[in-house]
């Protein structure tokens, strides 16, 4: 356990897909001795990155799920969380910046702010999480650390401040000047290990006064002290930190860093910034609901001595069972415990407890405030709050975004389909993001998901680790059909085939009704349908509802008037009425000129200003009707309503649309008929298919 709470800092490392992320914290790895070599993301020489230790990780080049690790720089204890950087698998960074205390924002210095750094910052403004933004890739050509500088201004609303600038750029890339200190230092060695200090270059002085000048300004706007200092000229190193430090917790300030991790530069002096300017955790105020108290907020103190408190944020399935990954927040959680789960209410024993470097365990025994570590076999979900019984609090829960695609599976053979039954369960207890349901009307299991591929590597993982190979297809739409007109019937049912026959005649009309999807009205006469038979005429007509001729969809707005009838006095019975009413149906259906309804979608997108008239065109390609749009400054919101059967893949092709920057919600809203070509379309896909069965 760590003593001293002001030398622990936990950090997250968030960005937009490959801007060096998982590189960045394998140069941090290396250079706090975690690791002793330093390999390639892609894994080319075998090994990969050290955090991404899932095989399709370094398949892809990607990060799928964010890992954990911890390590040491200037005496102080750093948790670090690599968390992925696209759009689908963004409930890792979410329930990431939910427990750390700070984070490093990093960016591309070649393309600058882009779509995922609009979320990231987003996800971080949420948990009001202080942050620095390290400029990546300065090496790169066509790179430029101020014009992101300025991106960061303009585009995010931030006010970043320079702590650096960089020594040359591109291919001439070799150092950076810290305004701070006003020093140089370039990286020396096989790895850029060795710090090599010396005095800014005679051609940067001016640039690097000005920047700094720059910098004092920024910081002391929230420091009187540092204010004061600047106008007695008496300004110190610590005084600049101290300003820095707090303007950055208060989320005032925002220090930027430049370096190249790939190259091995600049990654030390951002390590000493993680340091300097972000929190600590009694820096960070964290509040939880008490649950006896009418759900009233109590803050929760980074207090070892008092009632432990921690918070369950990510769920894996391990070797040894379920490893349940927490933050500790108050109090002292030891092996042997016995913990409560305040939203179930049940006692559990911790029977193993562990610190995460990536997918390698160090068994410890206890763990204080501020602590990240991992505990197995302990049946929970993400989100739960574990206490030692002395509070009942939950602590403020993860935000997590609704999916936004679906998939239709079907295990291919039926060893499969238990095999696929135990890897969704698995699943969607270790992401809230990723849905299971089963369609009520066509049985289909529909698997729903933030993107394609969030969607694609969950079926490759339970066909790699669970060996079920599943069909995938789009979910069915549910259609409705409905009728176009009133139509009148008269029927007869016979049938004799030895002994008691049946008879019935039913005489009367449907037509459509927007009283409730099915109404039924006797008008007849005289008892020419005997009152105890009519329920059985009602029920024939309900039963043919539930499956439309034109498509196999319920039919919906009917209403069924039966004027008059006939009976037998020995082979009228309730089954031959009920006969006769689903005949007298299938004799009219199609007189009524029947239609299909489809389901209409409410749809809100909001992104930049910029890409509105792109929106726009993107909801009416898909046949939408655009019902209003507001403008706040830089960003648009458009309510549109747009057909179901149009909105698969919409996902993928807003993103293209607009950069990746735009993001949409919808729910249904109600049911249209279908256009007349759309309409043809489907009957004769619908009889292609019901020729198919009978082949």
């Amino acid at each position: 356990m760590i003593s001293d709470l002001g030398k622990v800092r936990n950090i997250g490392i968030s960005a937009h897909v490959d801007s060096g992320k998982t590189t960045l914290t394998e140069r941090v790895l290396f250079y706090t001795n975690r690791i002793h070599a330093i390999h390639d993301v892609r894994g080319k020489d075998g090994v990969g990155a050290k955090m991404d230790s899932m095989e399709l990780e370094r398949e892809r080049g990607i990060t799928i799920a964010s890992a954990a690790t911890y390590c040491a720089w200037r005496d102080h204890h750093i948790s670090i969380i690599d968390t992925p950087g696209h759009v689908d698998f963004t409930i890792e960074v979410e329930r990431a910046l939910r427990v750390l205390d700070g984070a490093i924002l990093v960016l591309c210095a070649v393309a600058g702010v882009q779509s995922q750094s609009f979320t990231v910052d987003r996800q971080m403004r949420r948990y009001s999480v202080p942050r620095l933004a390290f400029i990546n890739k300065c090496d790169r050509t066509g790179a430029d650390p101020l014009r992101v500088k300025e991106q960061l201004r303009e585009q995010l609303g931030l006010n970043p401040v320079m702590m650096q600038l960089p020594i040359g750029i591109a291919d001439e890339f070799s150092g950076i000047v810290d305004l701070v200190t006003m020093k140089a230092y370039r990286f020396k060695g096989a790895f850029g290990e060795e710090l090599k200090e010396e005095s800014i270059p005679a051609e940067m002085q001016e640039q690097a006064a000005a920047a700094r000048e720059e910098m004092l300004d920024a910081a002391s706007m929230f420091s009187d002290d540092l204010m004061e200092a600047m106008l007695e000229e008496r300004v110190t190193d610590e005084l600049i930190r101290d300003a820095i430090r707090q303007a950055t917790i208060g989320n005032k300030l925002l220090p930027v860093f430049v370096g190249s991790a790939y190259k091995n530069a600049g990654v030390q002096p951002l390590l000493d910034g993680v340091v300097d300017y972000l929190p600590d955790p009694r820096d960070v105020k964290n509040f939880a609901v008490a649950l006896d108290n009418g759900d009233e907020e109590v803050e929760i103190a980074s207090d070892p001595n008092g009632p432990m408190v921690a918070l369950a944020f990510k769920l894996e399935d391990g070797r040894y069972g379920q490893l349940t990954y927490l933050r500790v927040y108050q109090g002292m959680m030891r092996r042997d415990q016995f913990v409560f789960n305040t939203r179930t209410g049940r006692k559990h024993k911790v029977g193993r407890l562990v610190r995460m470097h990536a997918d390698e365990m160090e068994e410890i025994q206890e763990a204080g405030p501020g602590d990240i570590v991992a505990m197995f076999g302990v049946d929970c979900n993400s989100g739960d709050t574990f206490t030692d019984g002395k509070l009942n609090v939950a602590m403020n829960q993860i935000h997590v975004p609704e999916p936004v695609i679906s998939l239709s599976i079907v295990p291919v053979h039926r060893e499969a389909e238990a095999k696929m039954a135990k890897a969704l369960r698995r699943f969607t207890r270790e992401d809230p993001t990723f849905r299971v349901a089963v369609d009520p009307e066509s049985s289909e299991t529909i698997v729903s998901g933030m993107g394609e591929l969030h969607l694609e590597v969950y079926l490759e993982r339970m066909k790699r680790e669970y060996g079920a190979e599943v069909e995938v297809s789009p979910p069915q739409v549910a259609y409705r059909e409905a009728l176009g007109t009133r139509a009148k019937f008269d029927y007869t049912h016979k049938k004799q085939t030895g002994g008691a026959g049946q008879y019935g005649r039913v005489v009367g009309y449907v037509e459509p009704t927007e009283e409730g999807d099915f109404a039924f009205e006797d008008k007849t006469k005289g008892g020419v349908i005997p009152t105890q038979f009519m329920p059985a005429v009602q029920f024939g007509f309900r039963s043919m509802m539930a499956k439309g001729l034109l498509l196999g969809f319920p039919v919906v707005n009917v209403r069924v008037v039966v004027v008059d009838g006939k009976h037998h006095a020995v082979d009228s019975s309730e089954m031959a009425f009920k006969e006769t009413a689903r005949g007298a149906w299938r004799s009219v259906f199609h007189e009524a000129k029947p239609r299909i309804l489809e389901p209409i979608m409410r749809t809100v997108i909001e992104g930049p200003s910029e890409f509105g008239g792109t929106v726009l065109t993107t909801l009416i390609q898909r046949r939408g009707s655009i019902i209003g749009s507001q403008e706040d400054g830089k960003f648009t919101r458009i309510e549109a309503e747009v057909p179901l059967a149009e909105m698969f893949g919409y996902a993928t092709a807003l993103r293209s649309a607009t950069q990746g920057k735009a993001e949409f919600t919808m729910e249904f809203a109600r049911y249209l008929k279908v256009p007349v070509s759309i309409s043809e379309e489907l009957i004769r896909k619908a009889e292609k298919r019901s020729k198919a069965k009978g082949k």
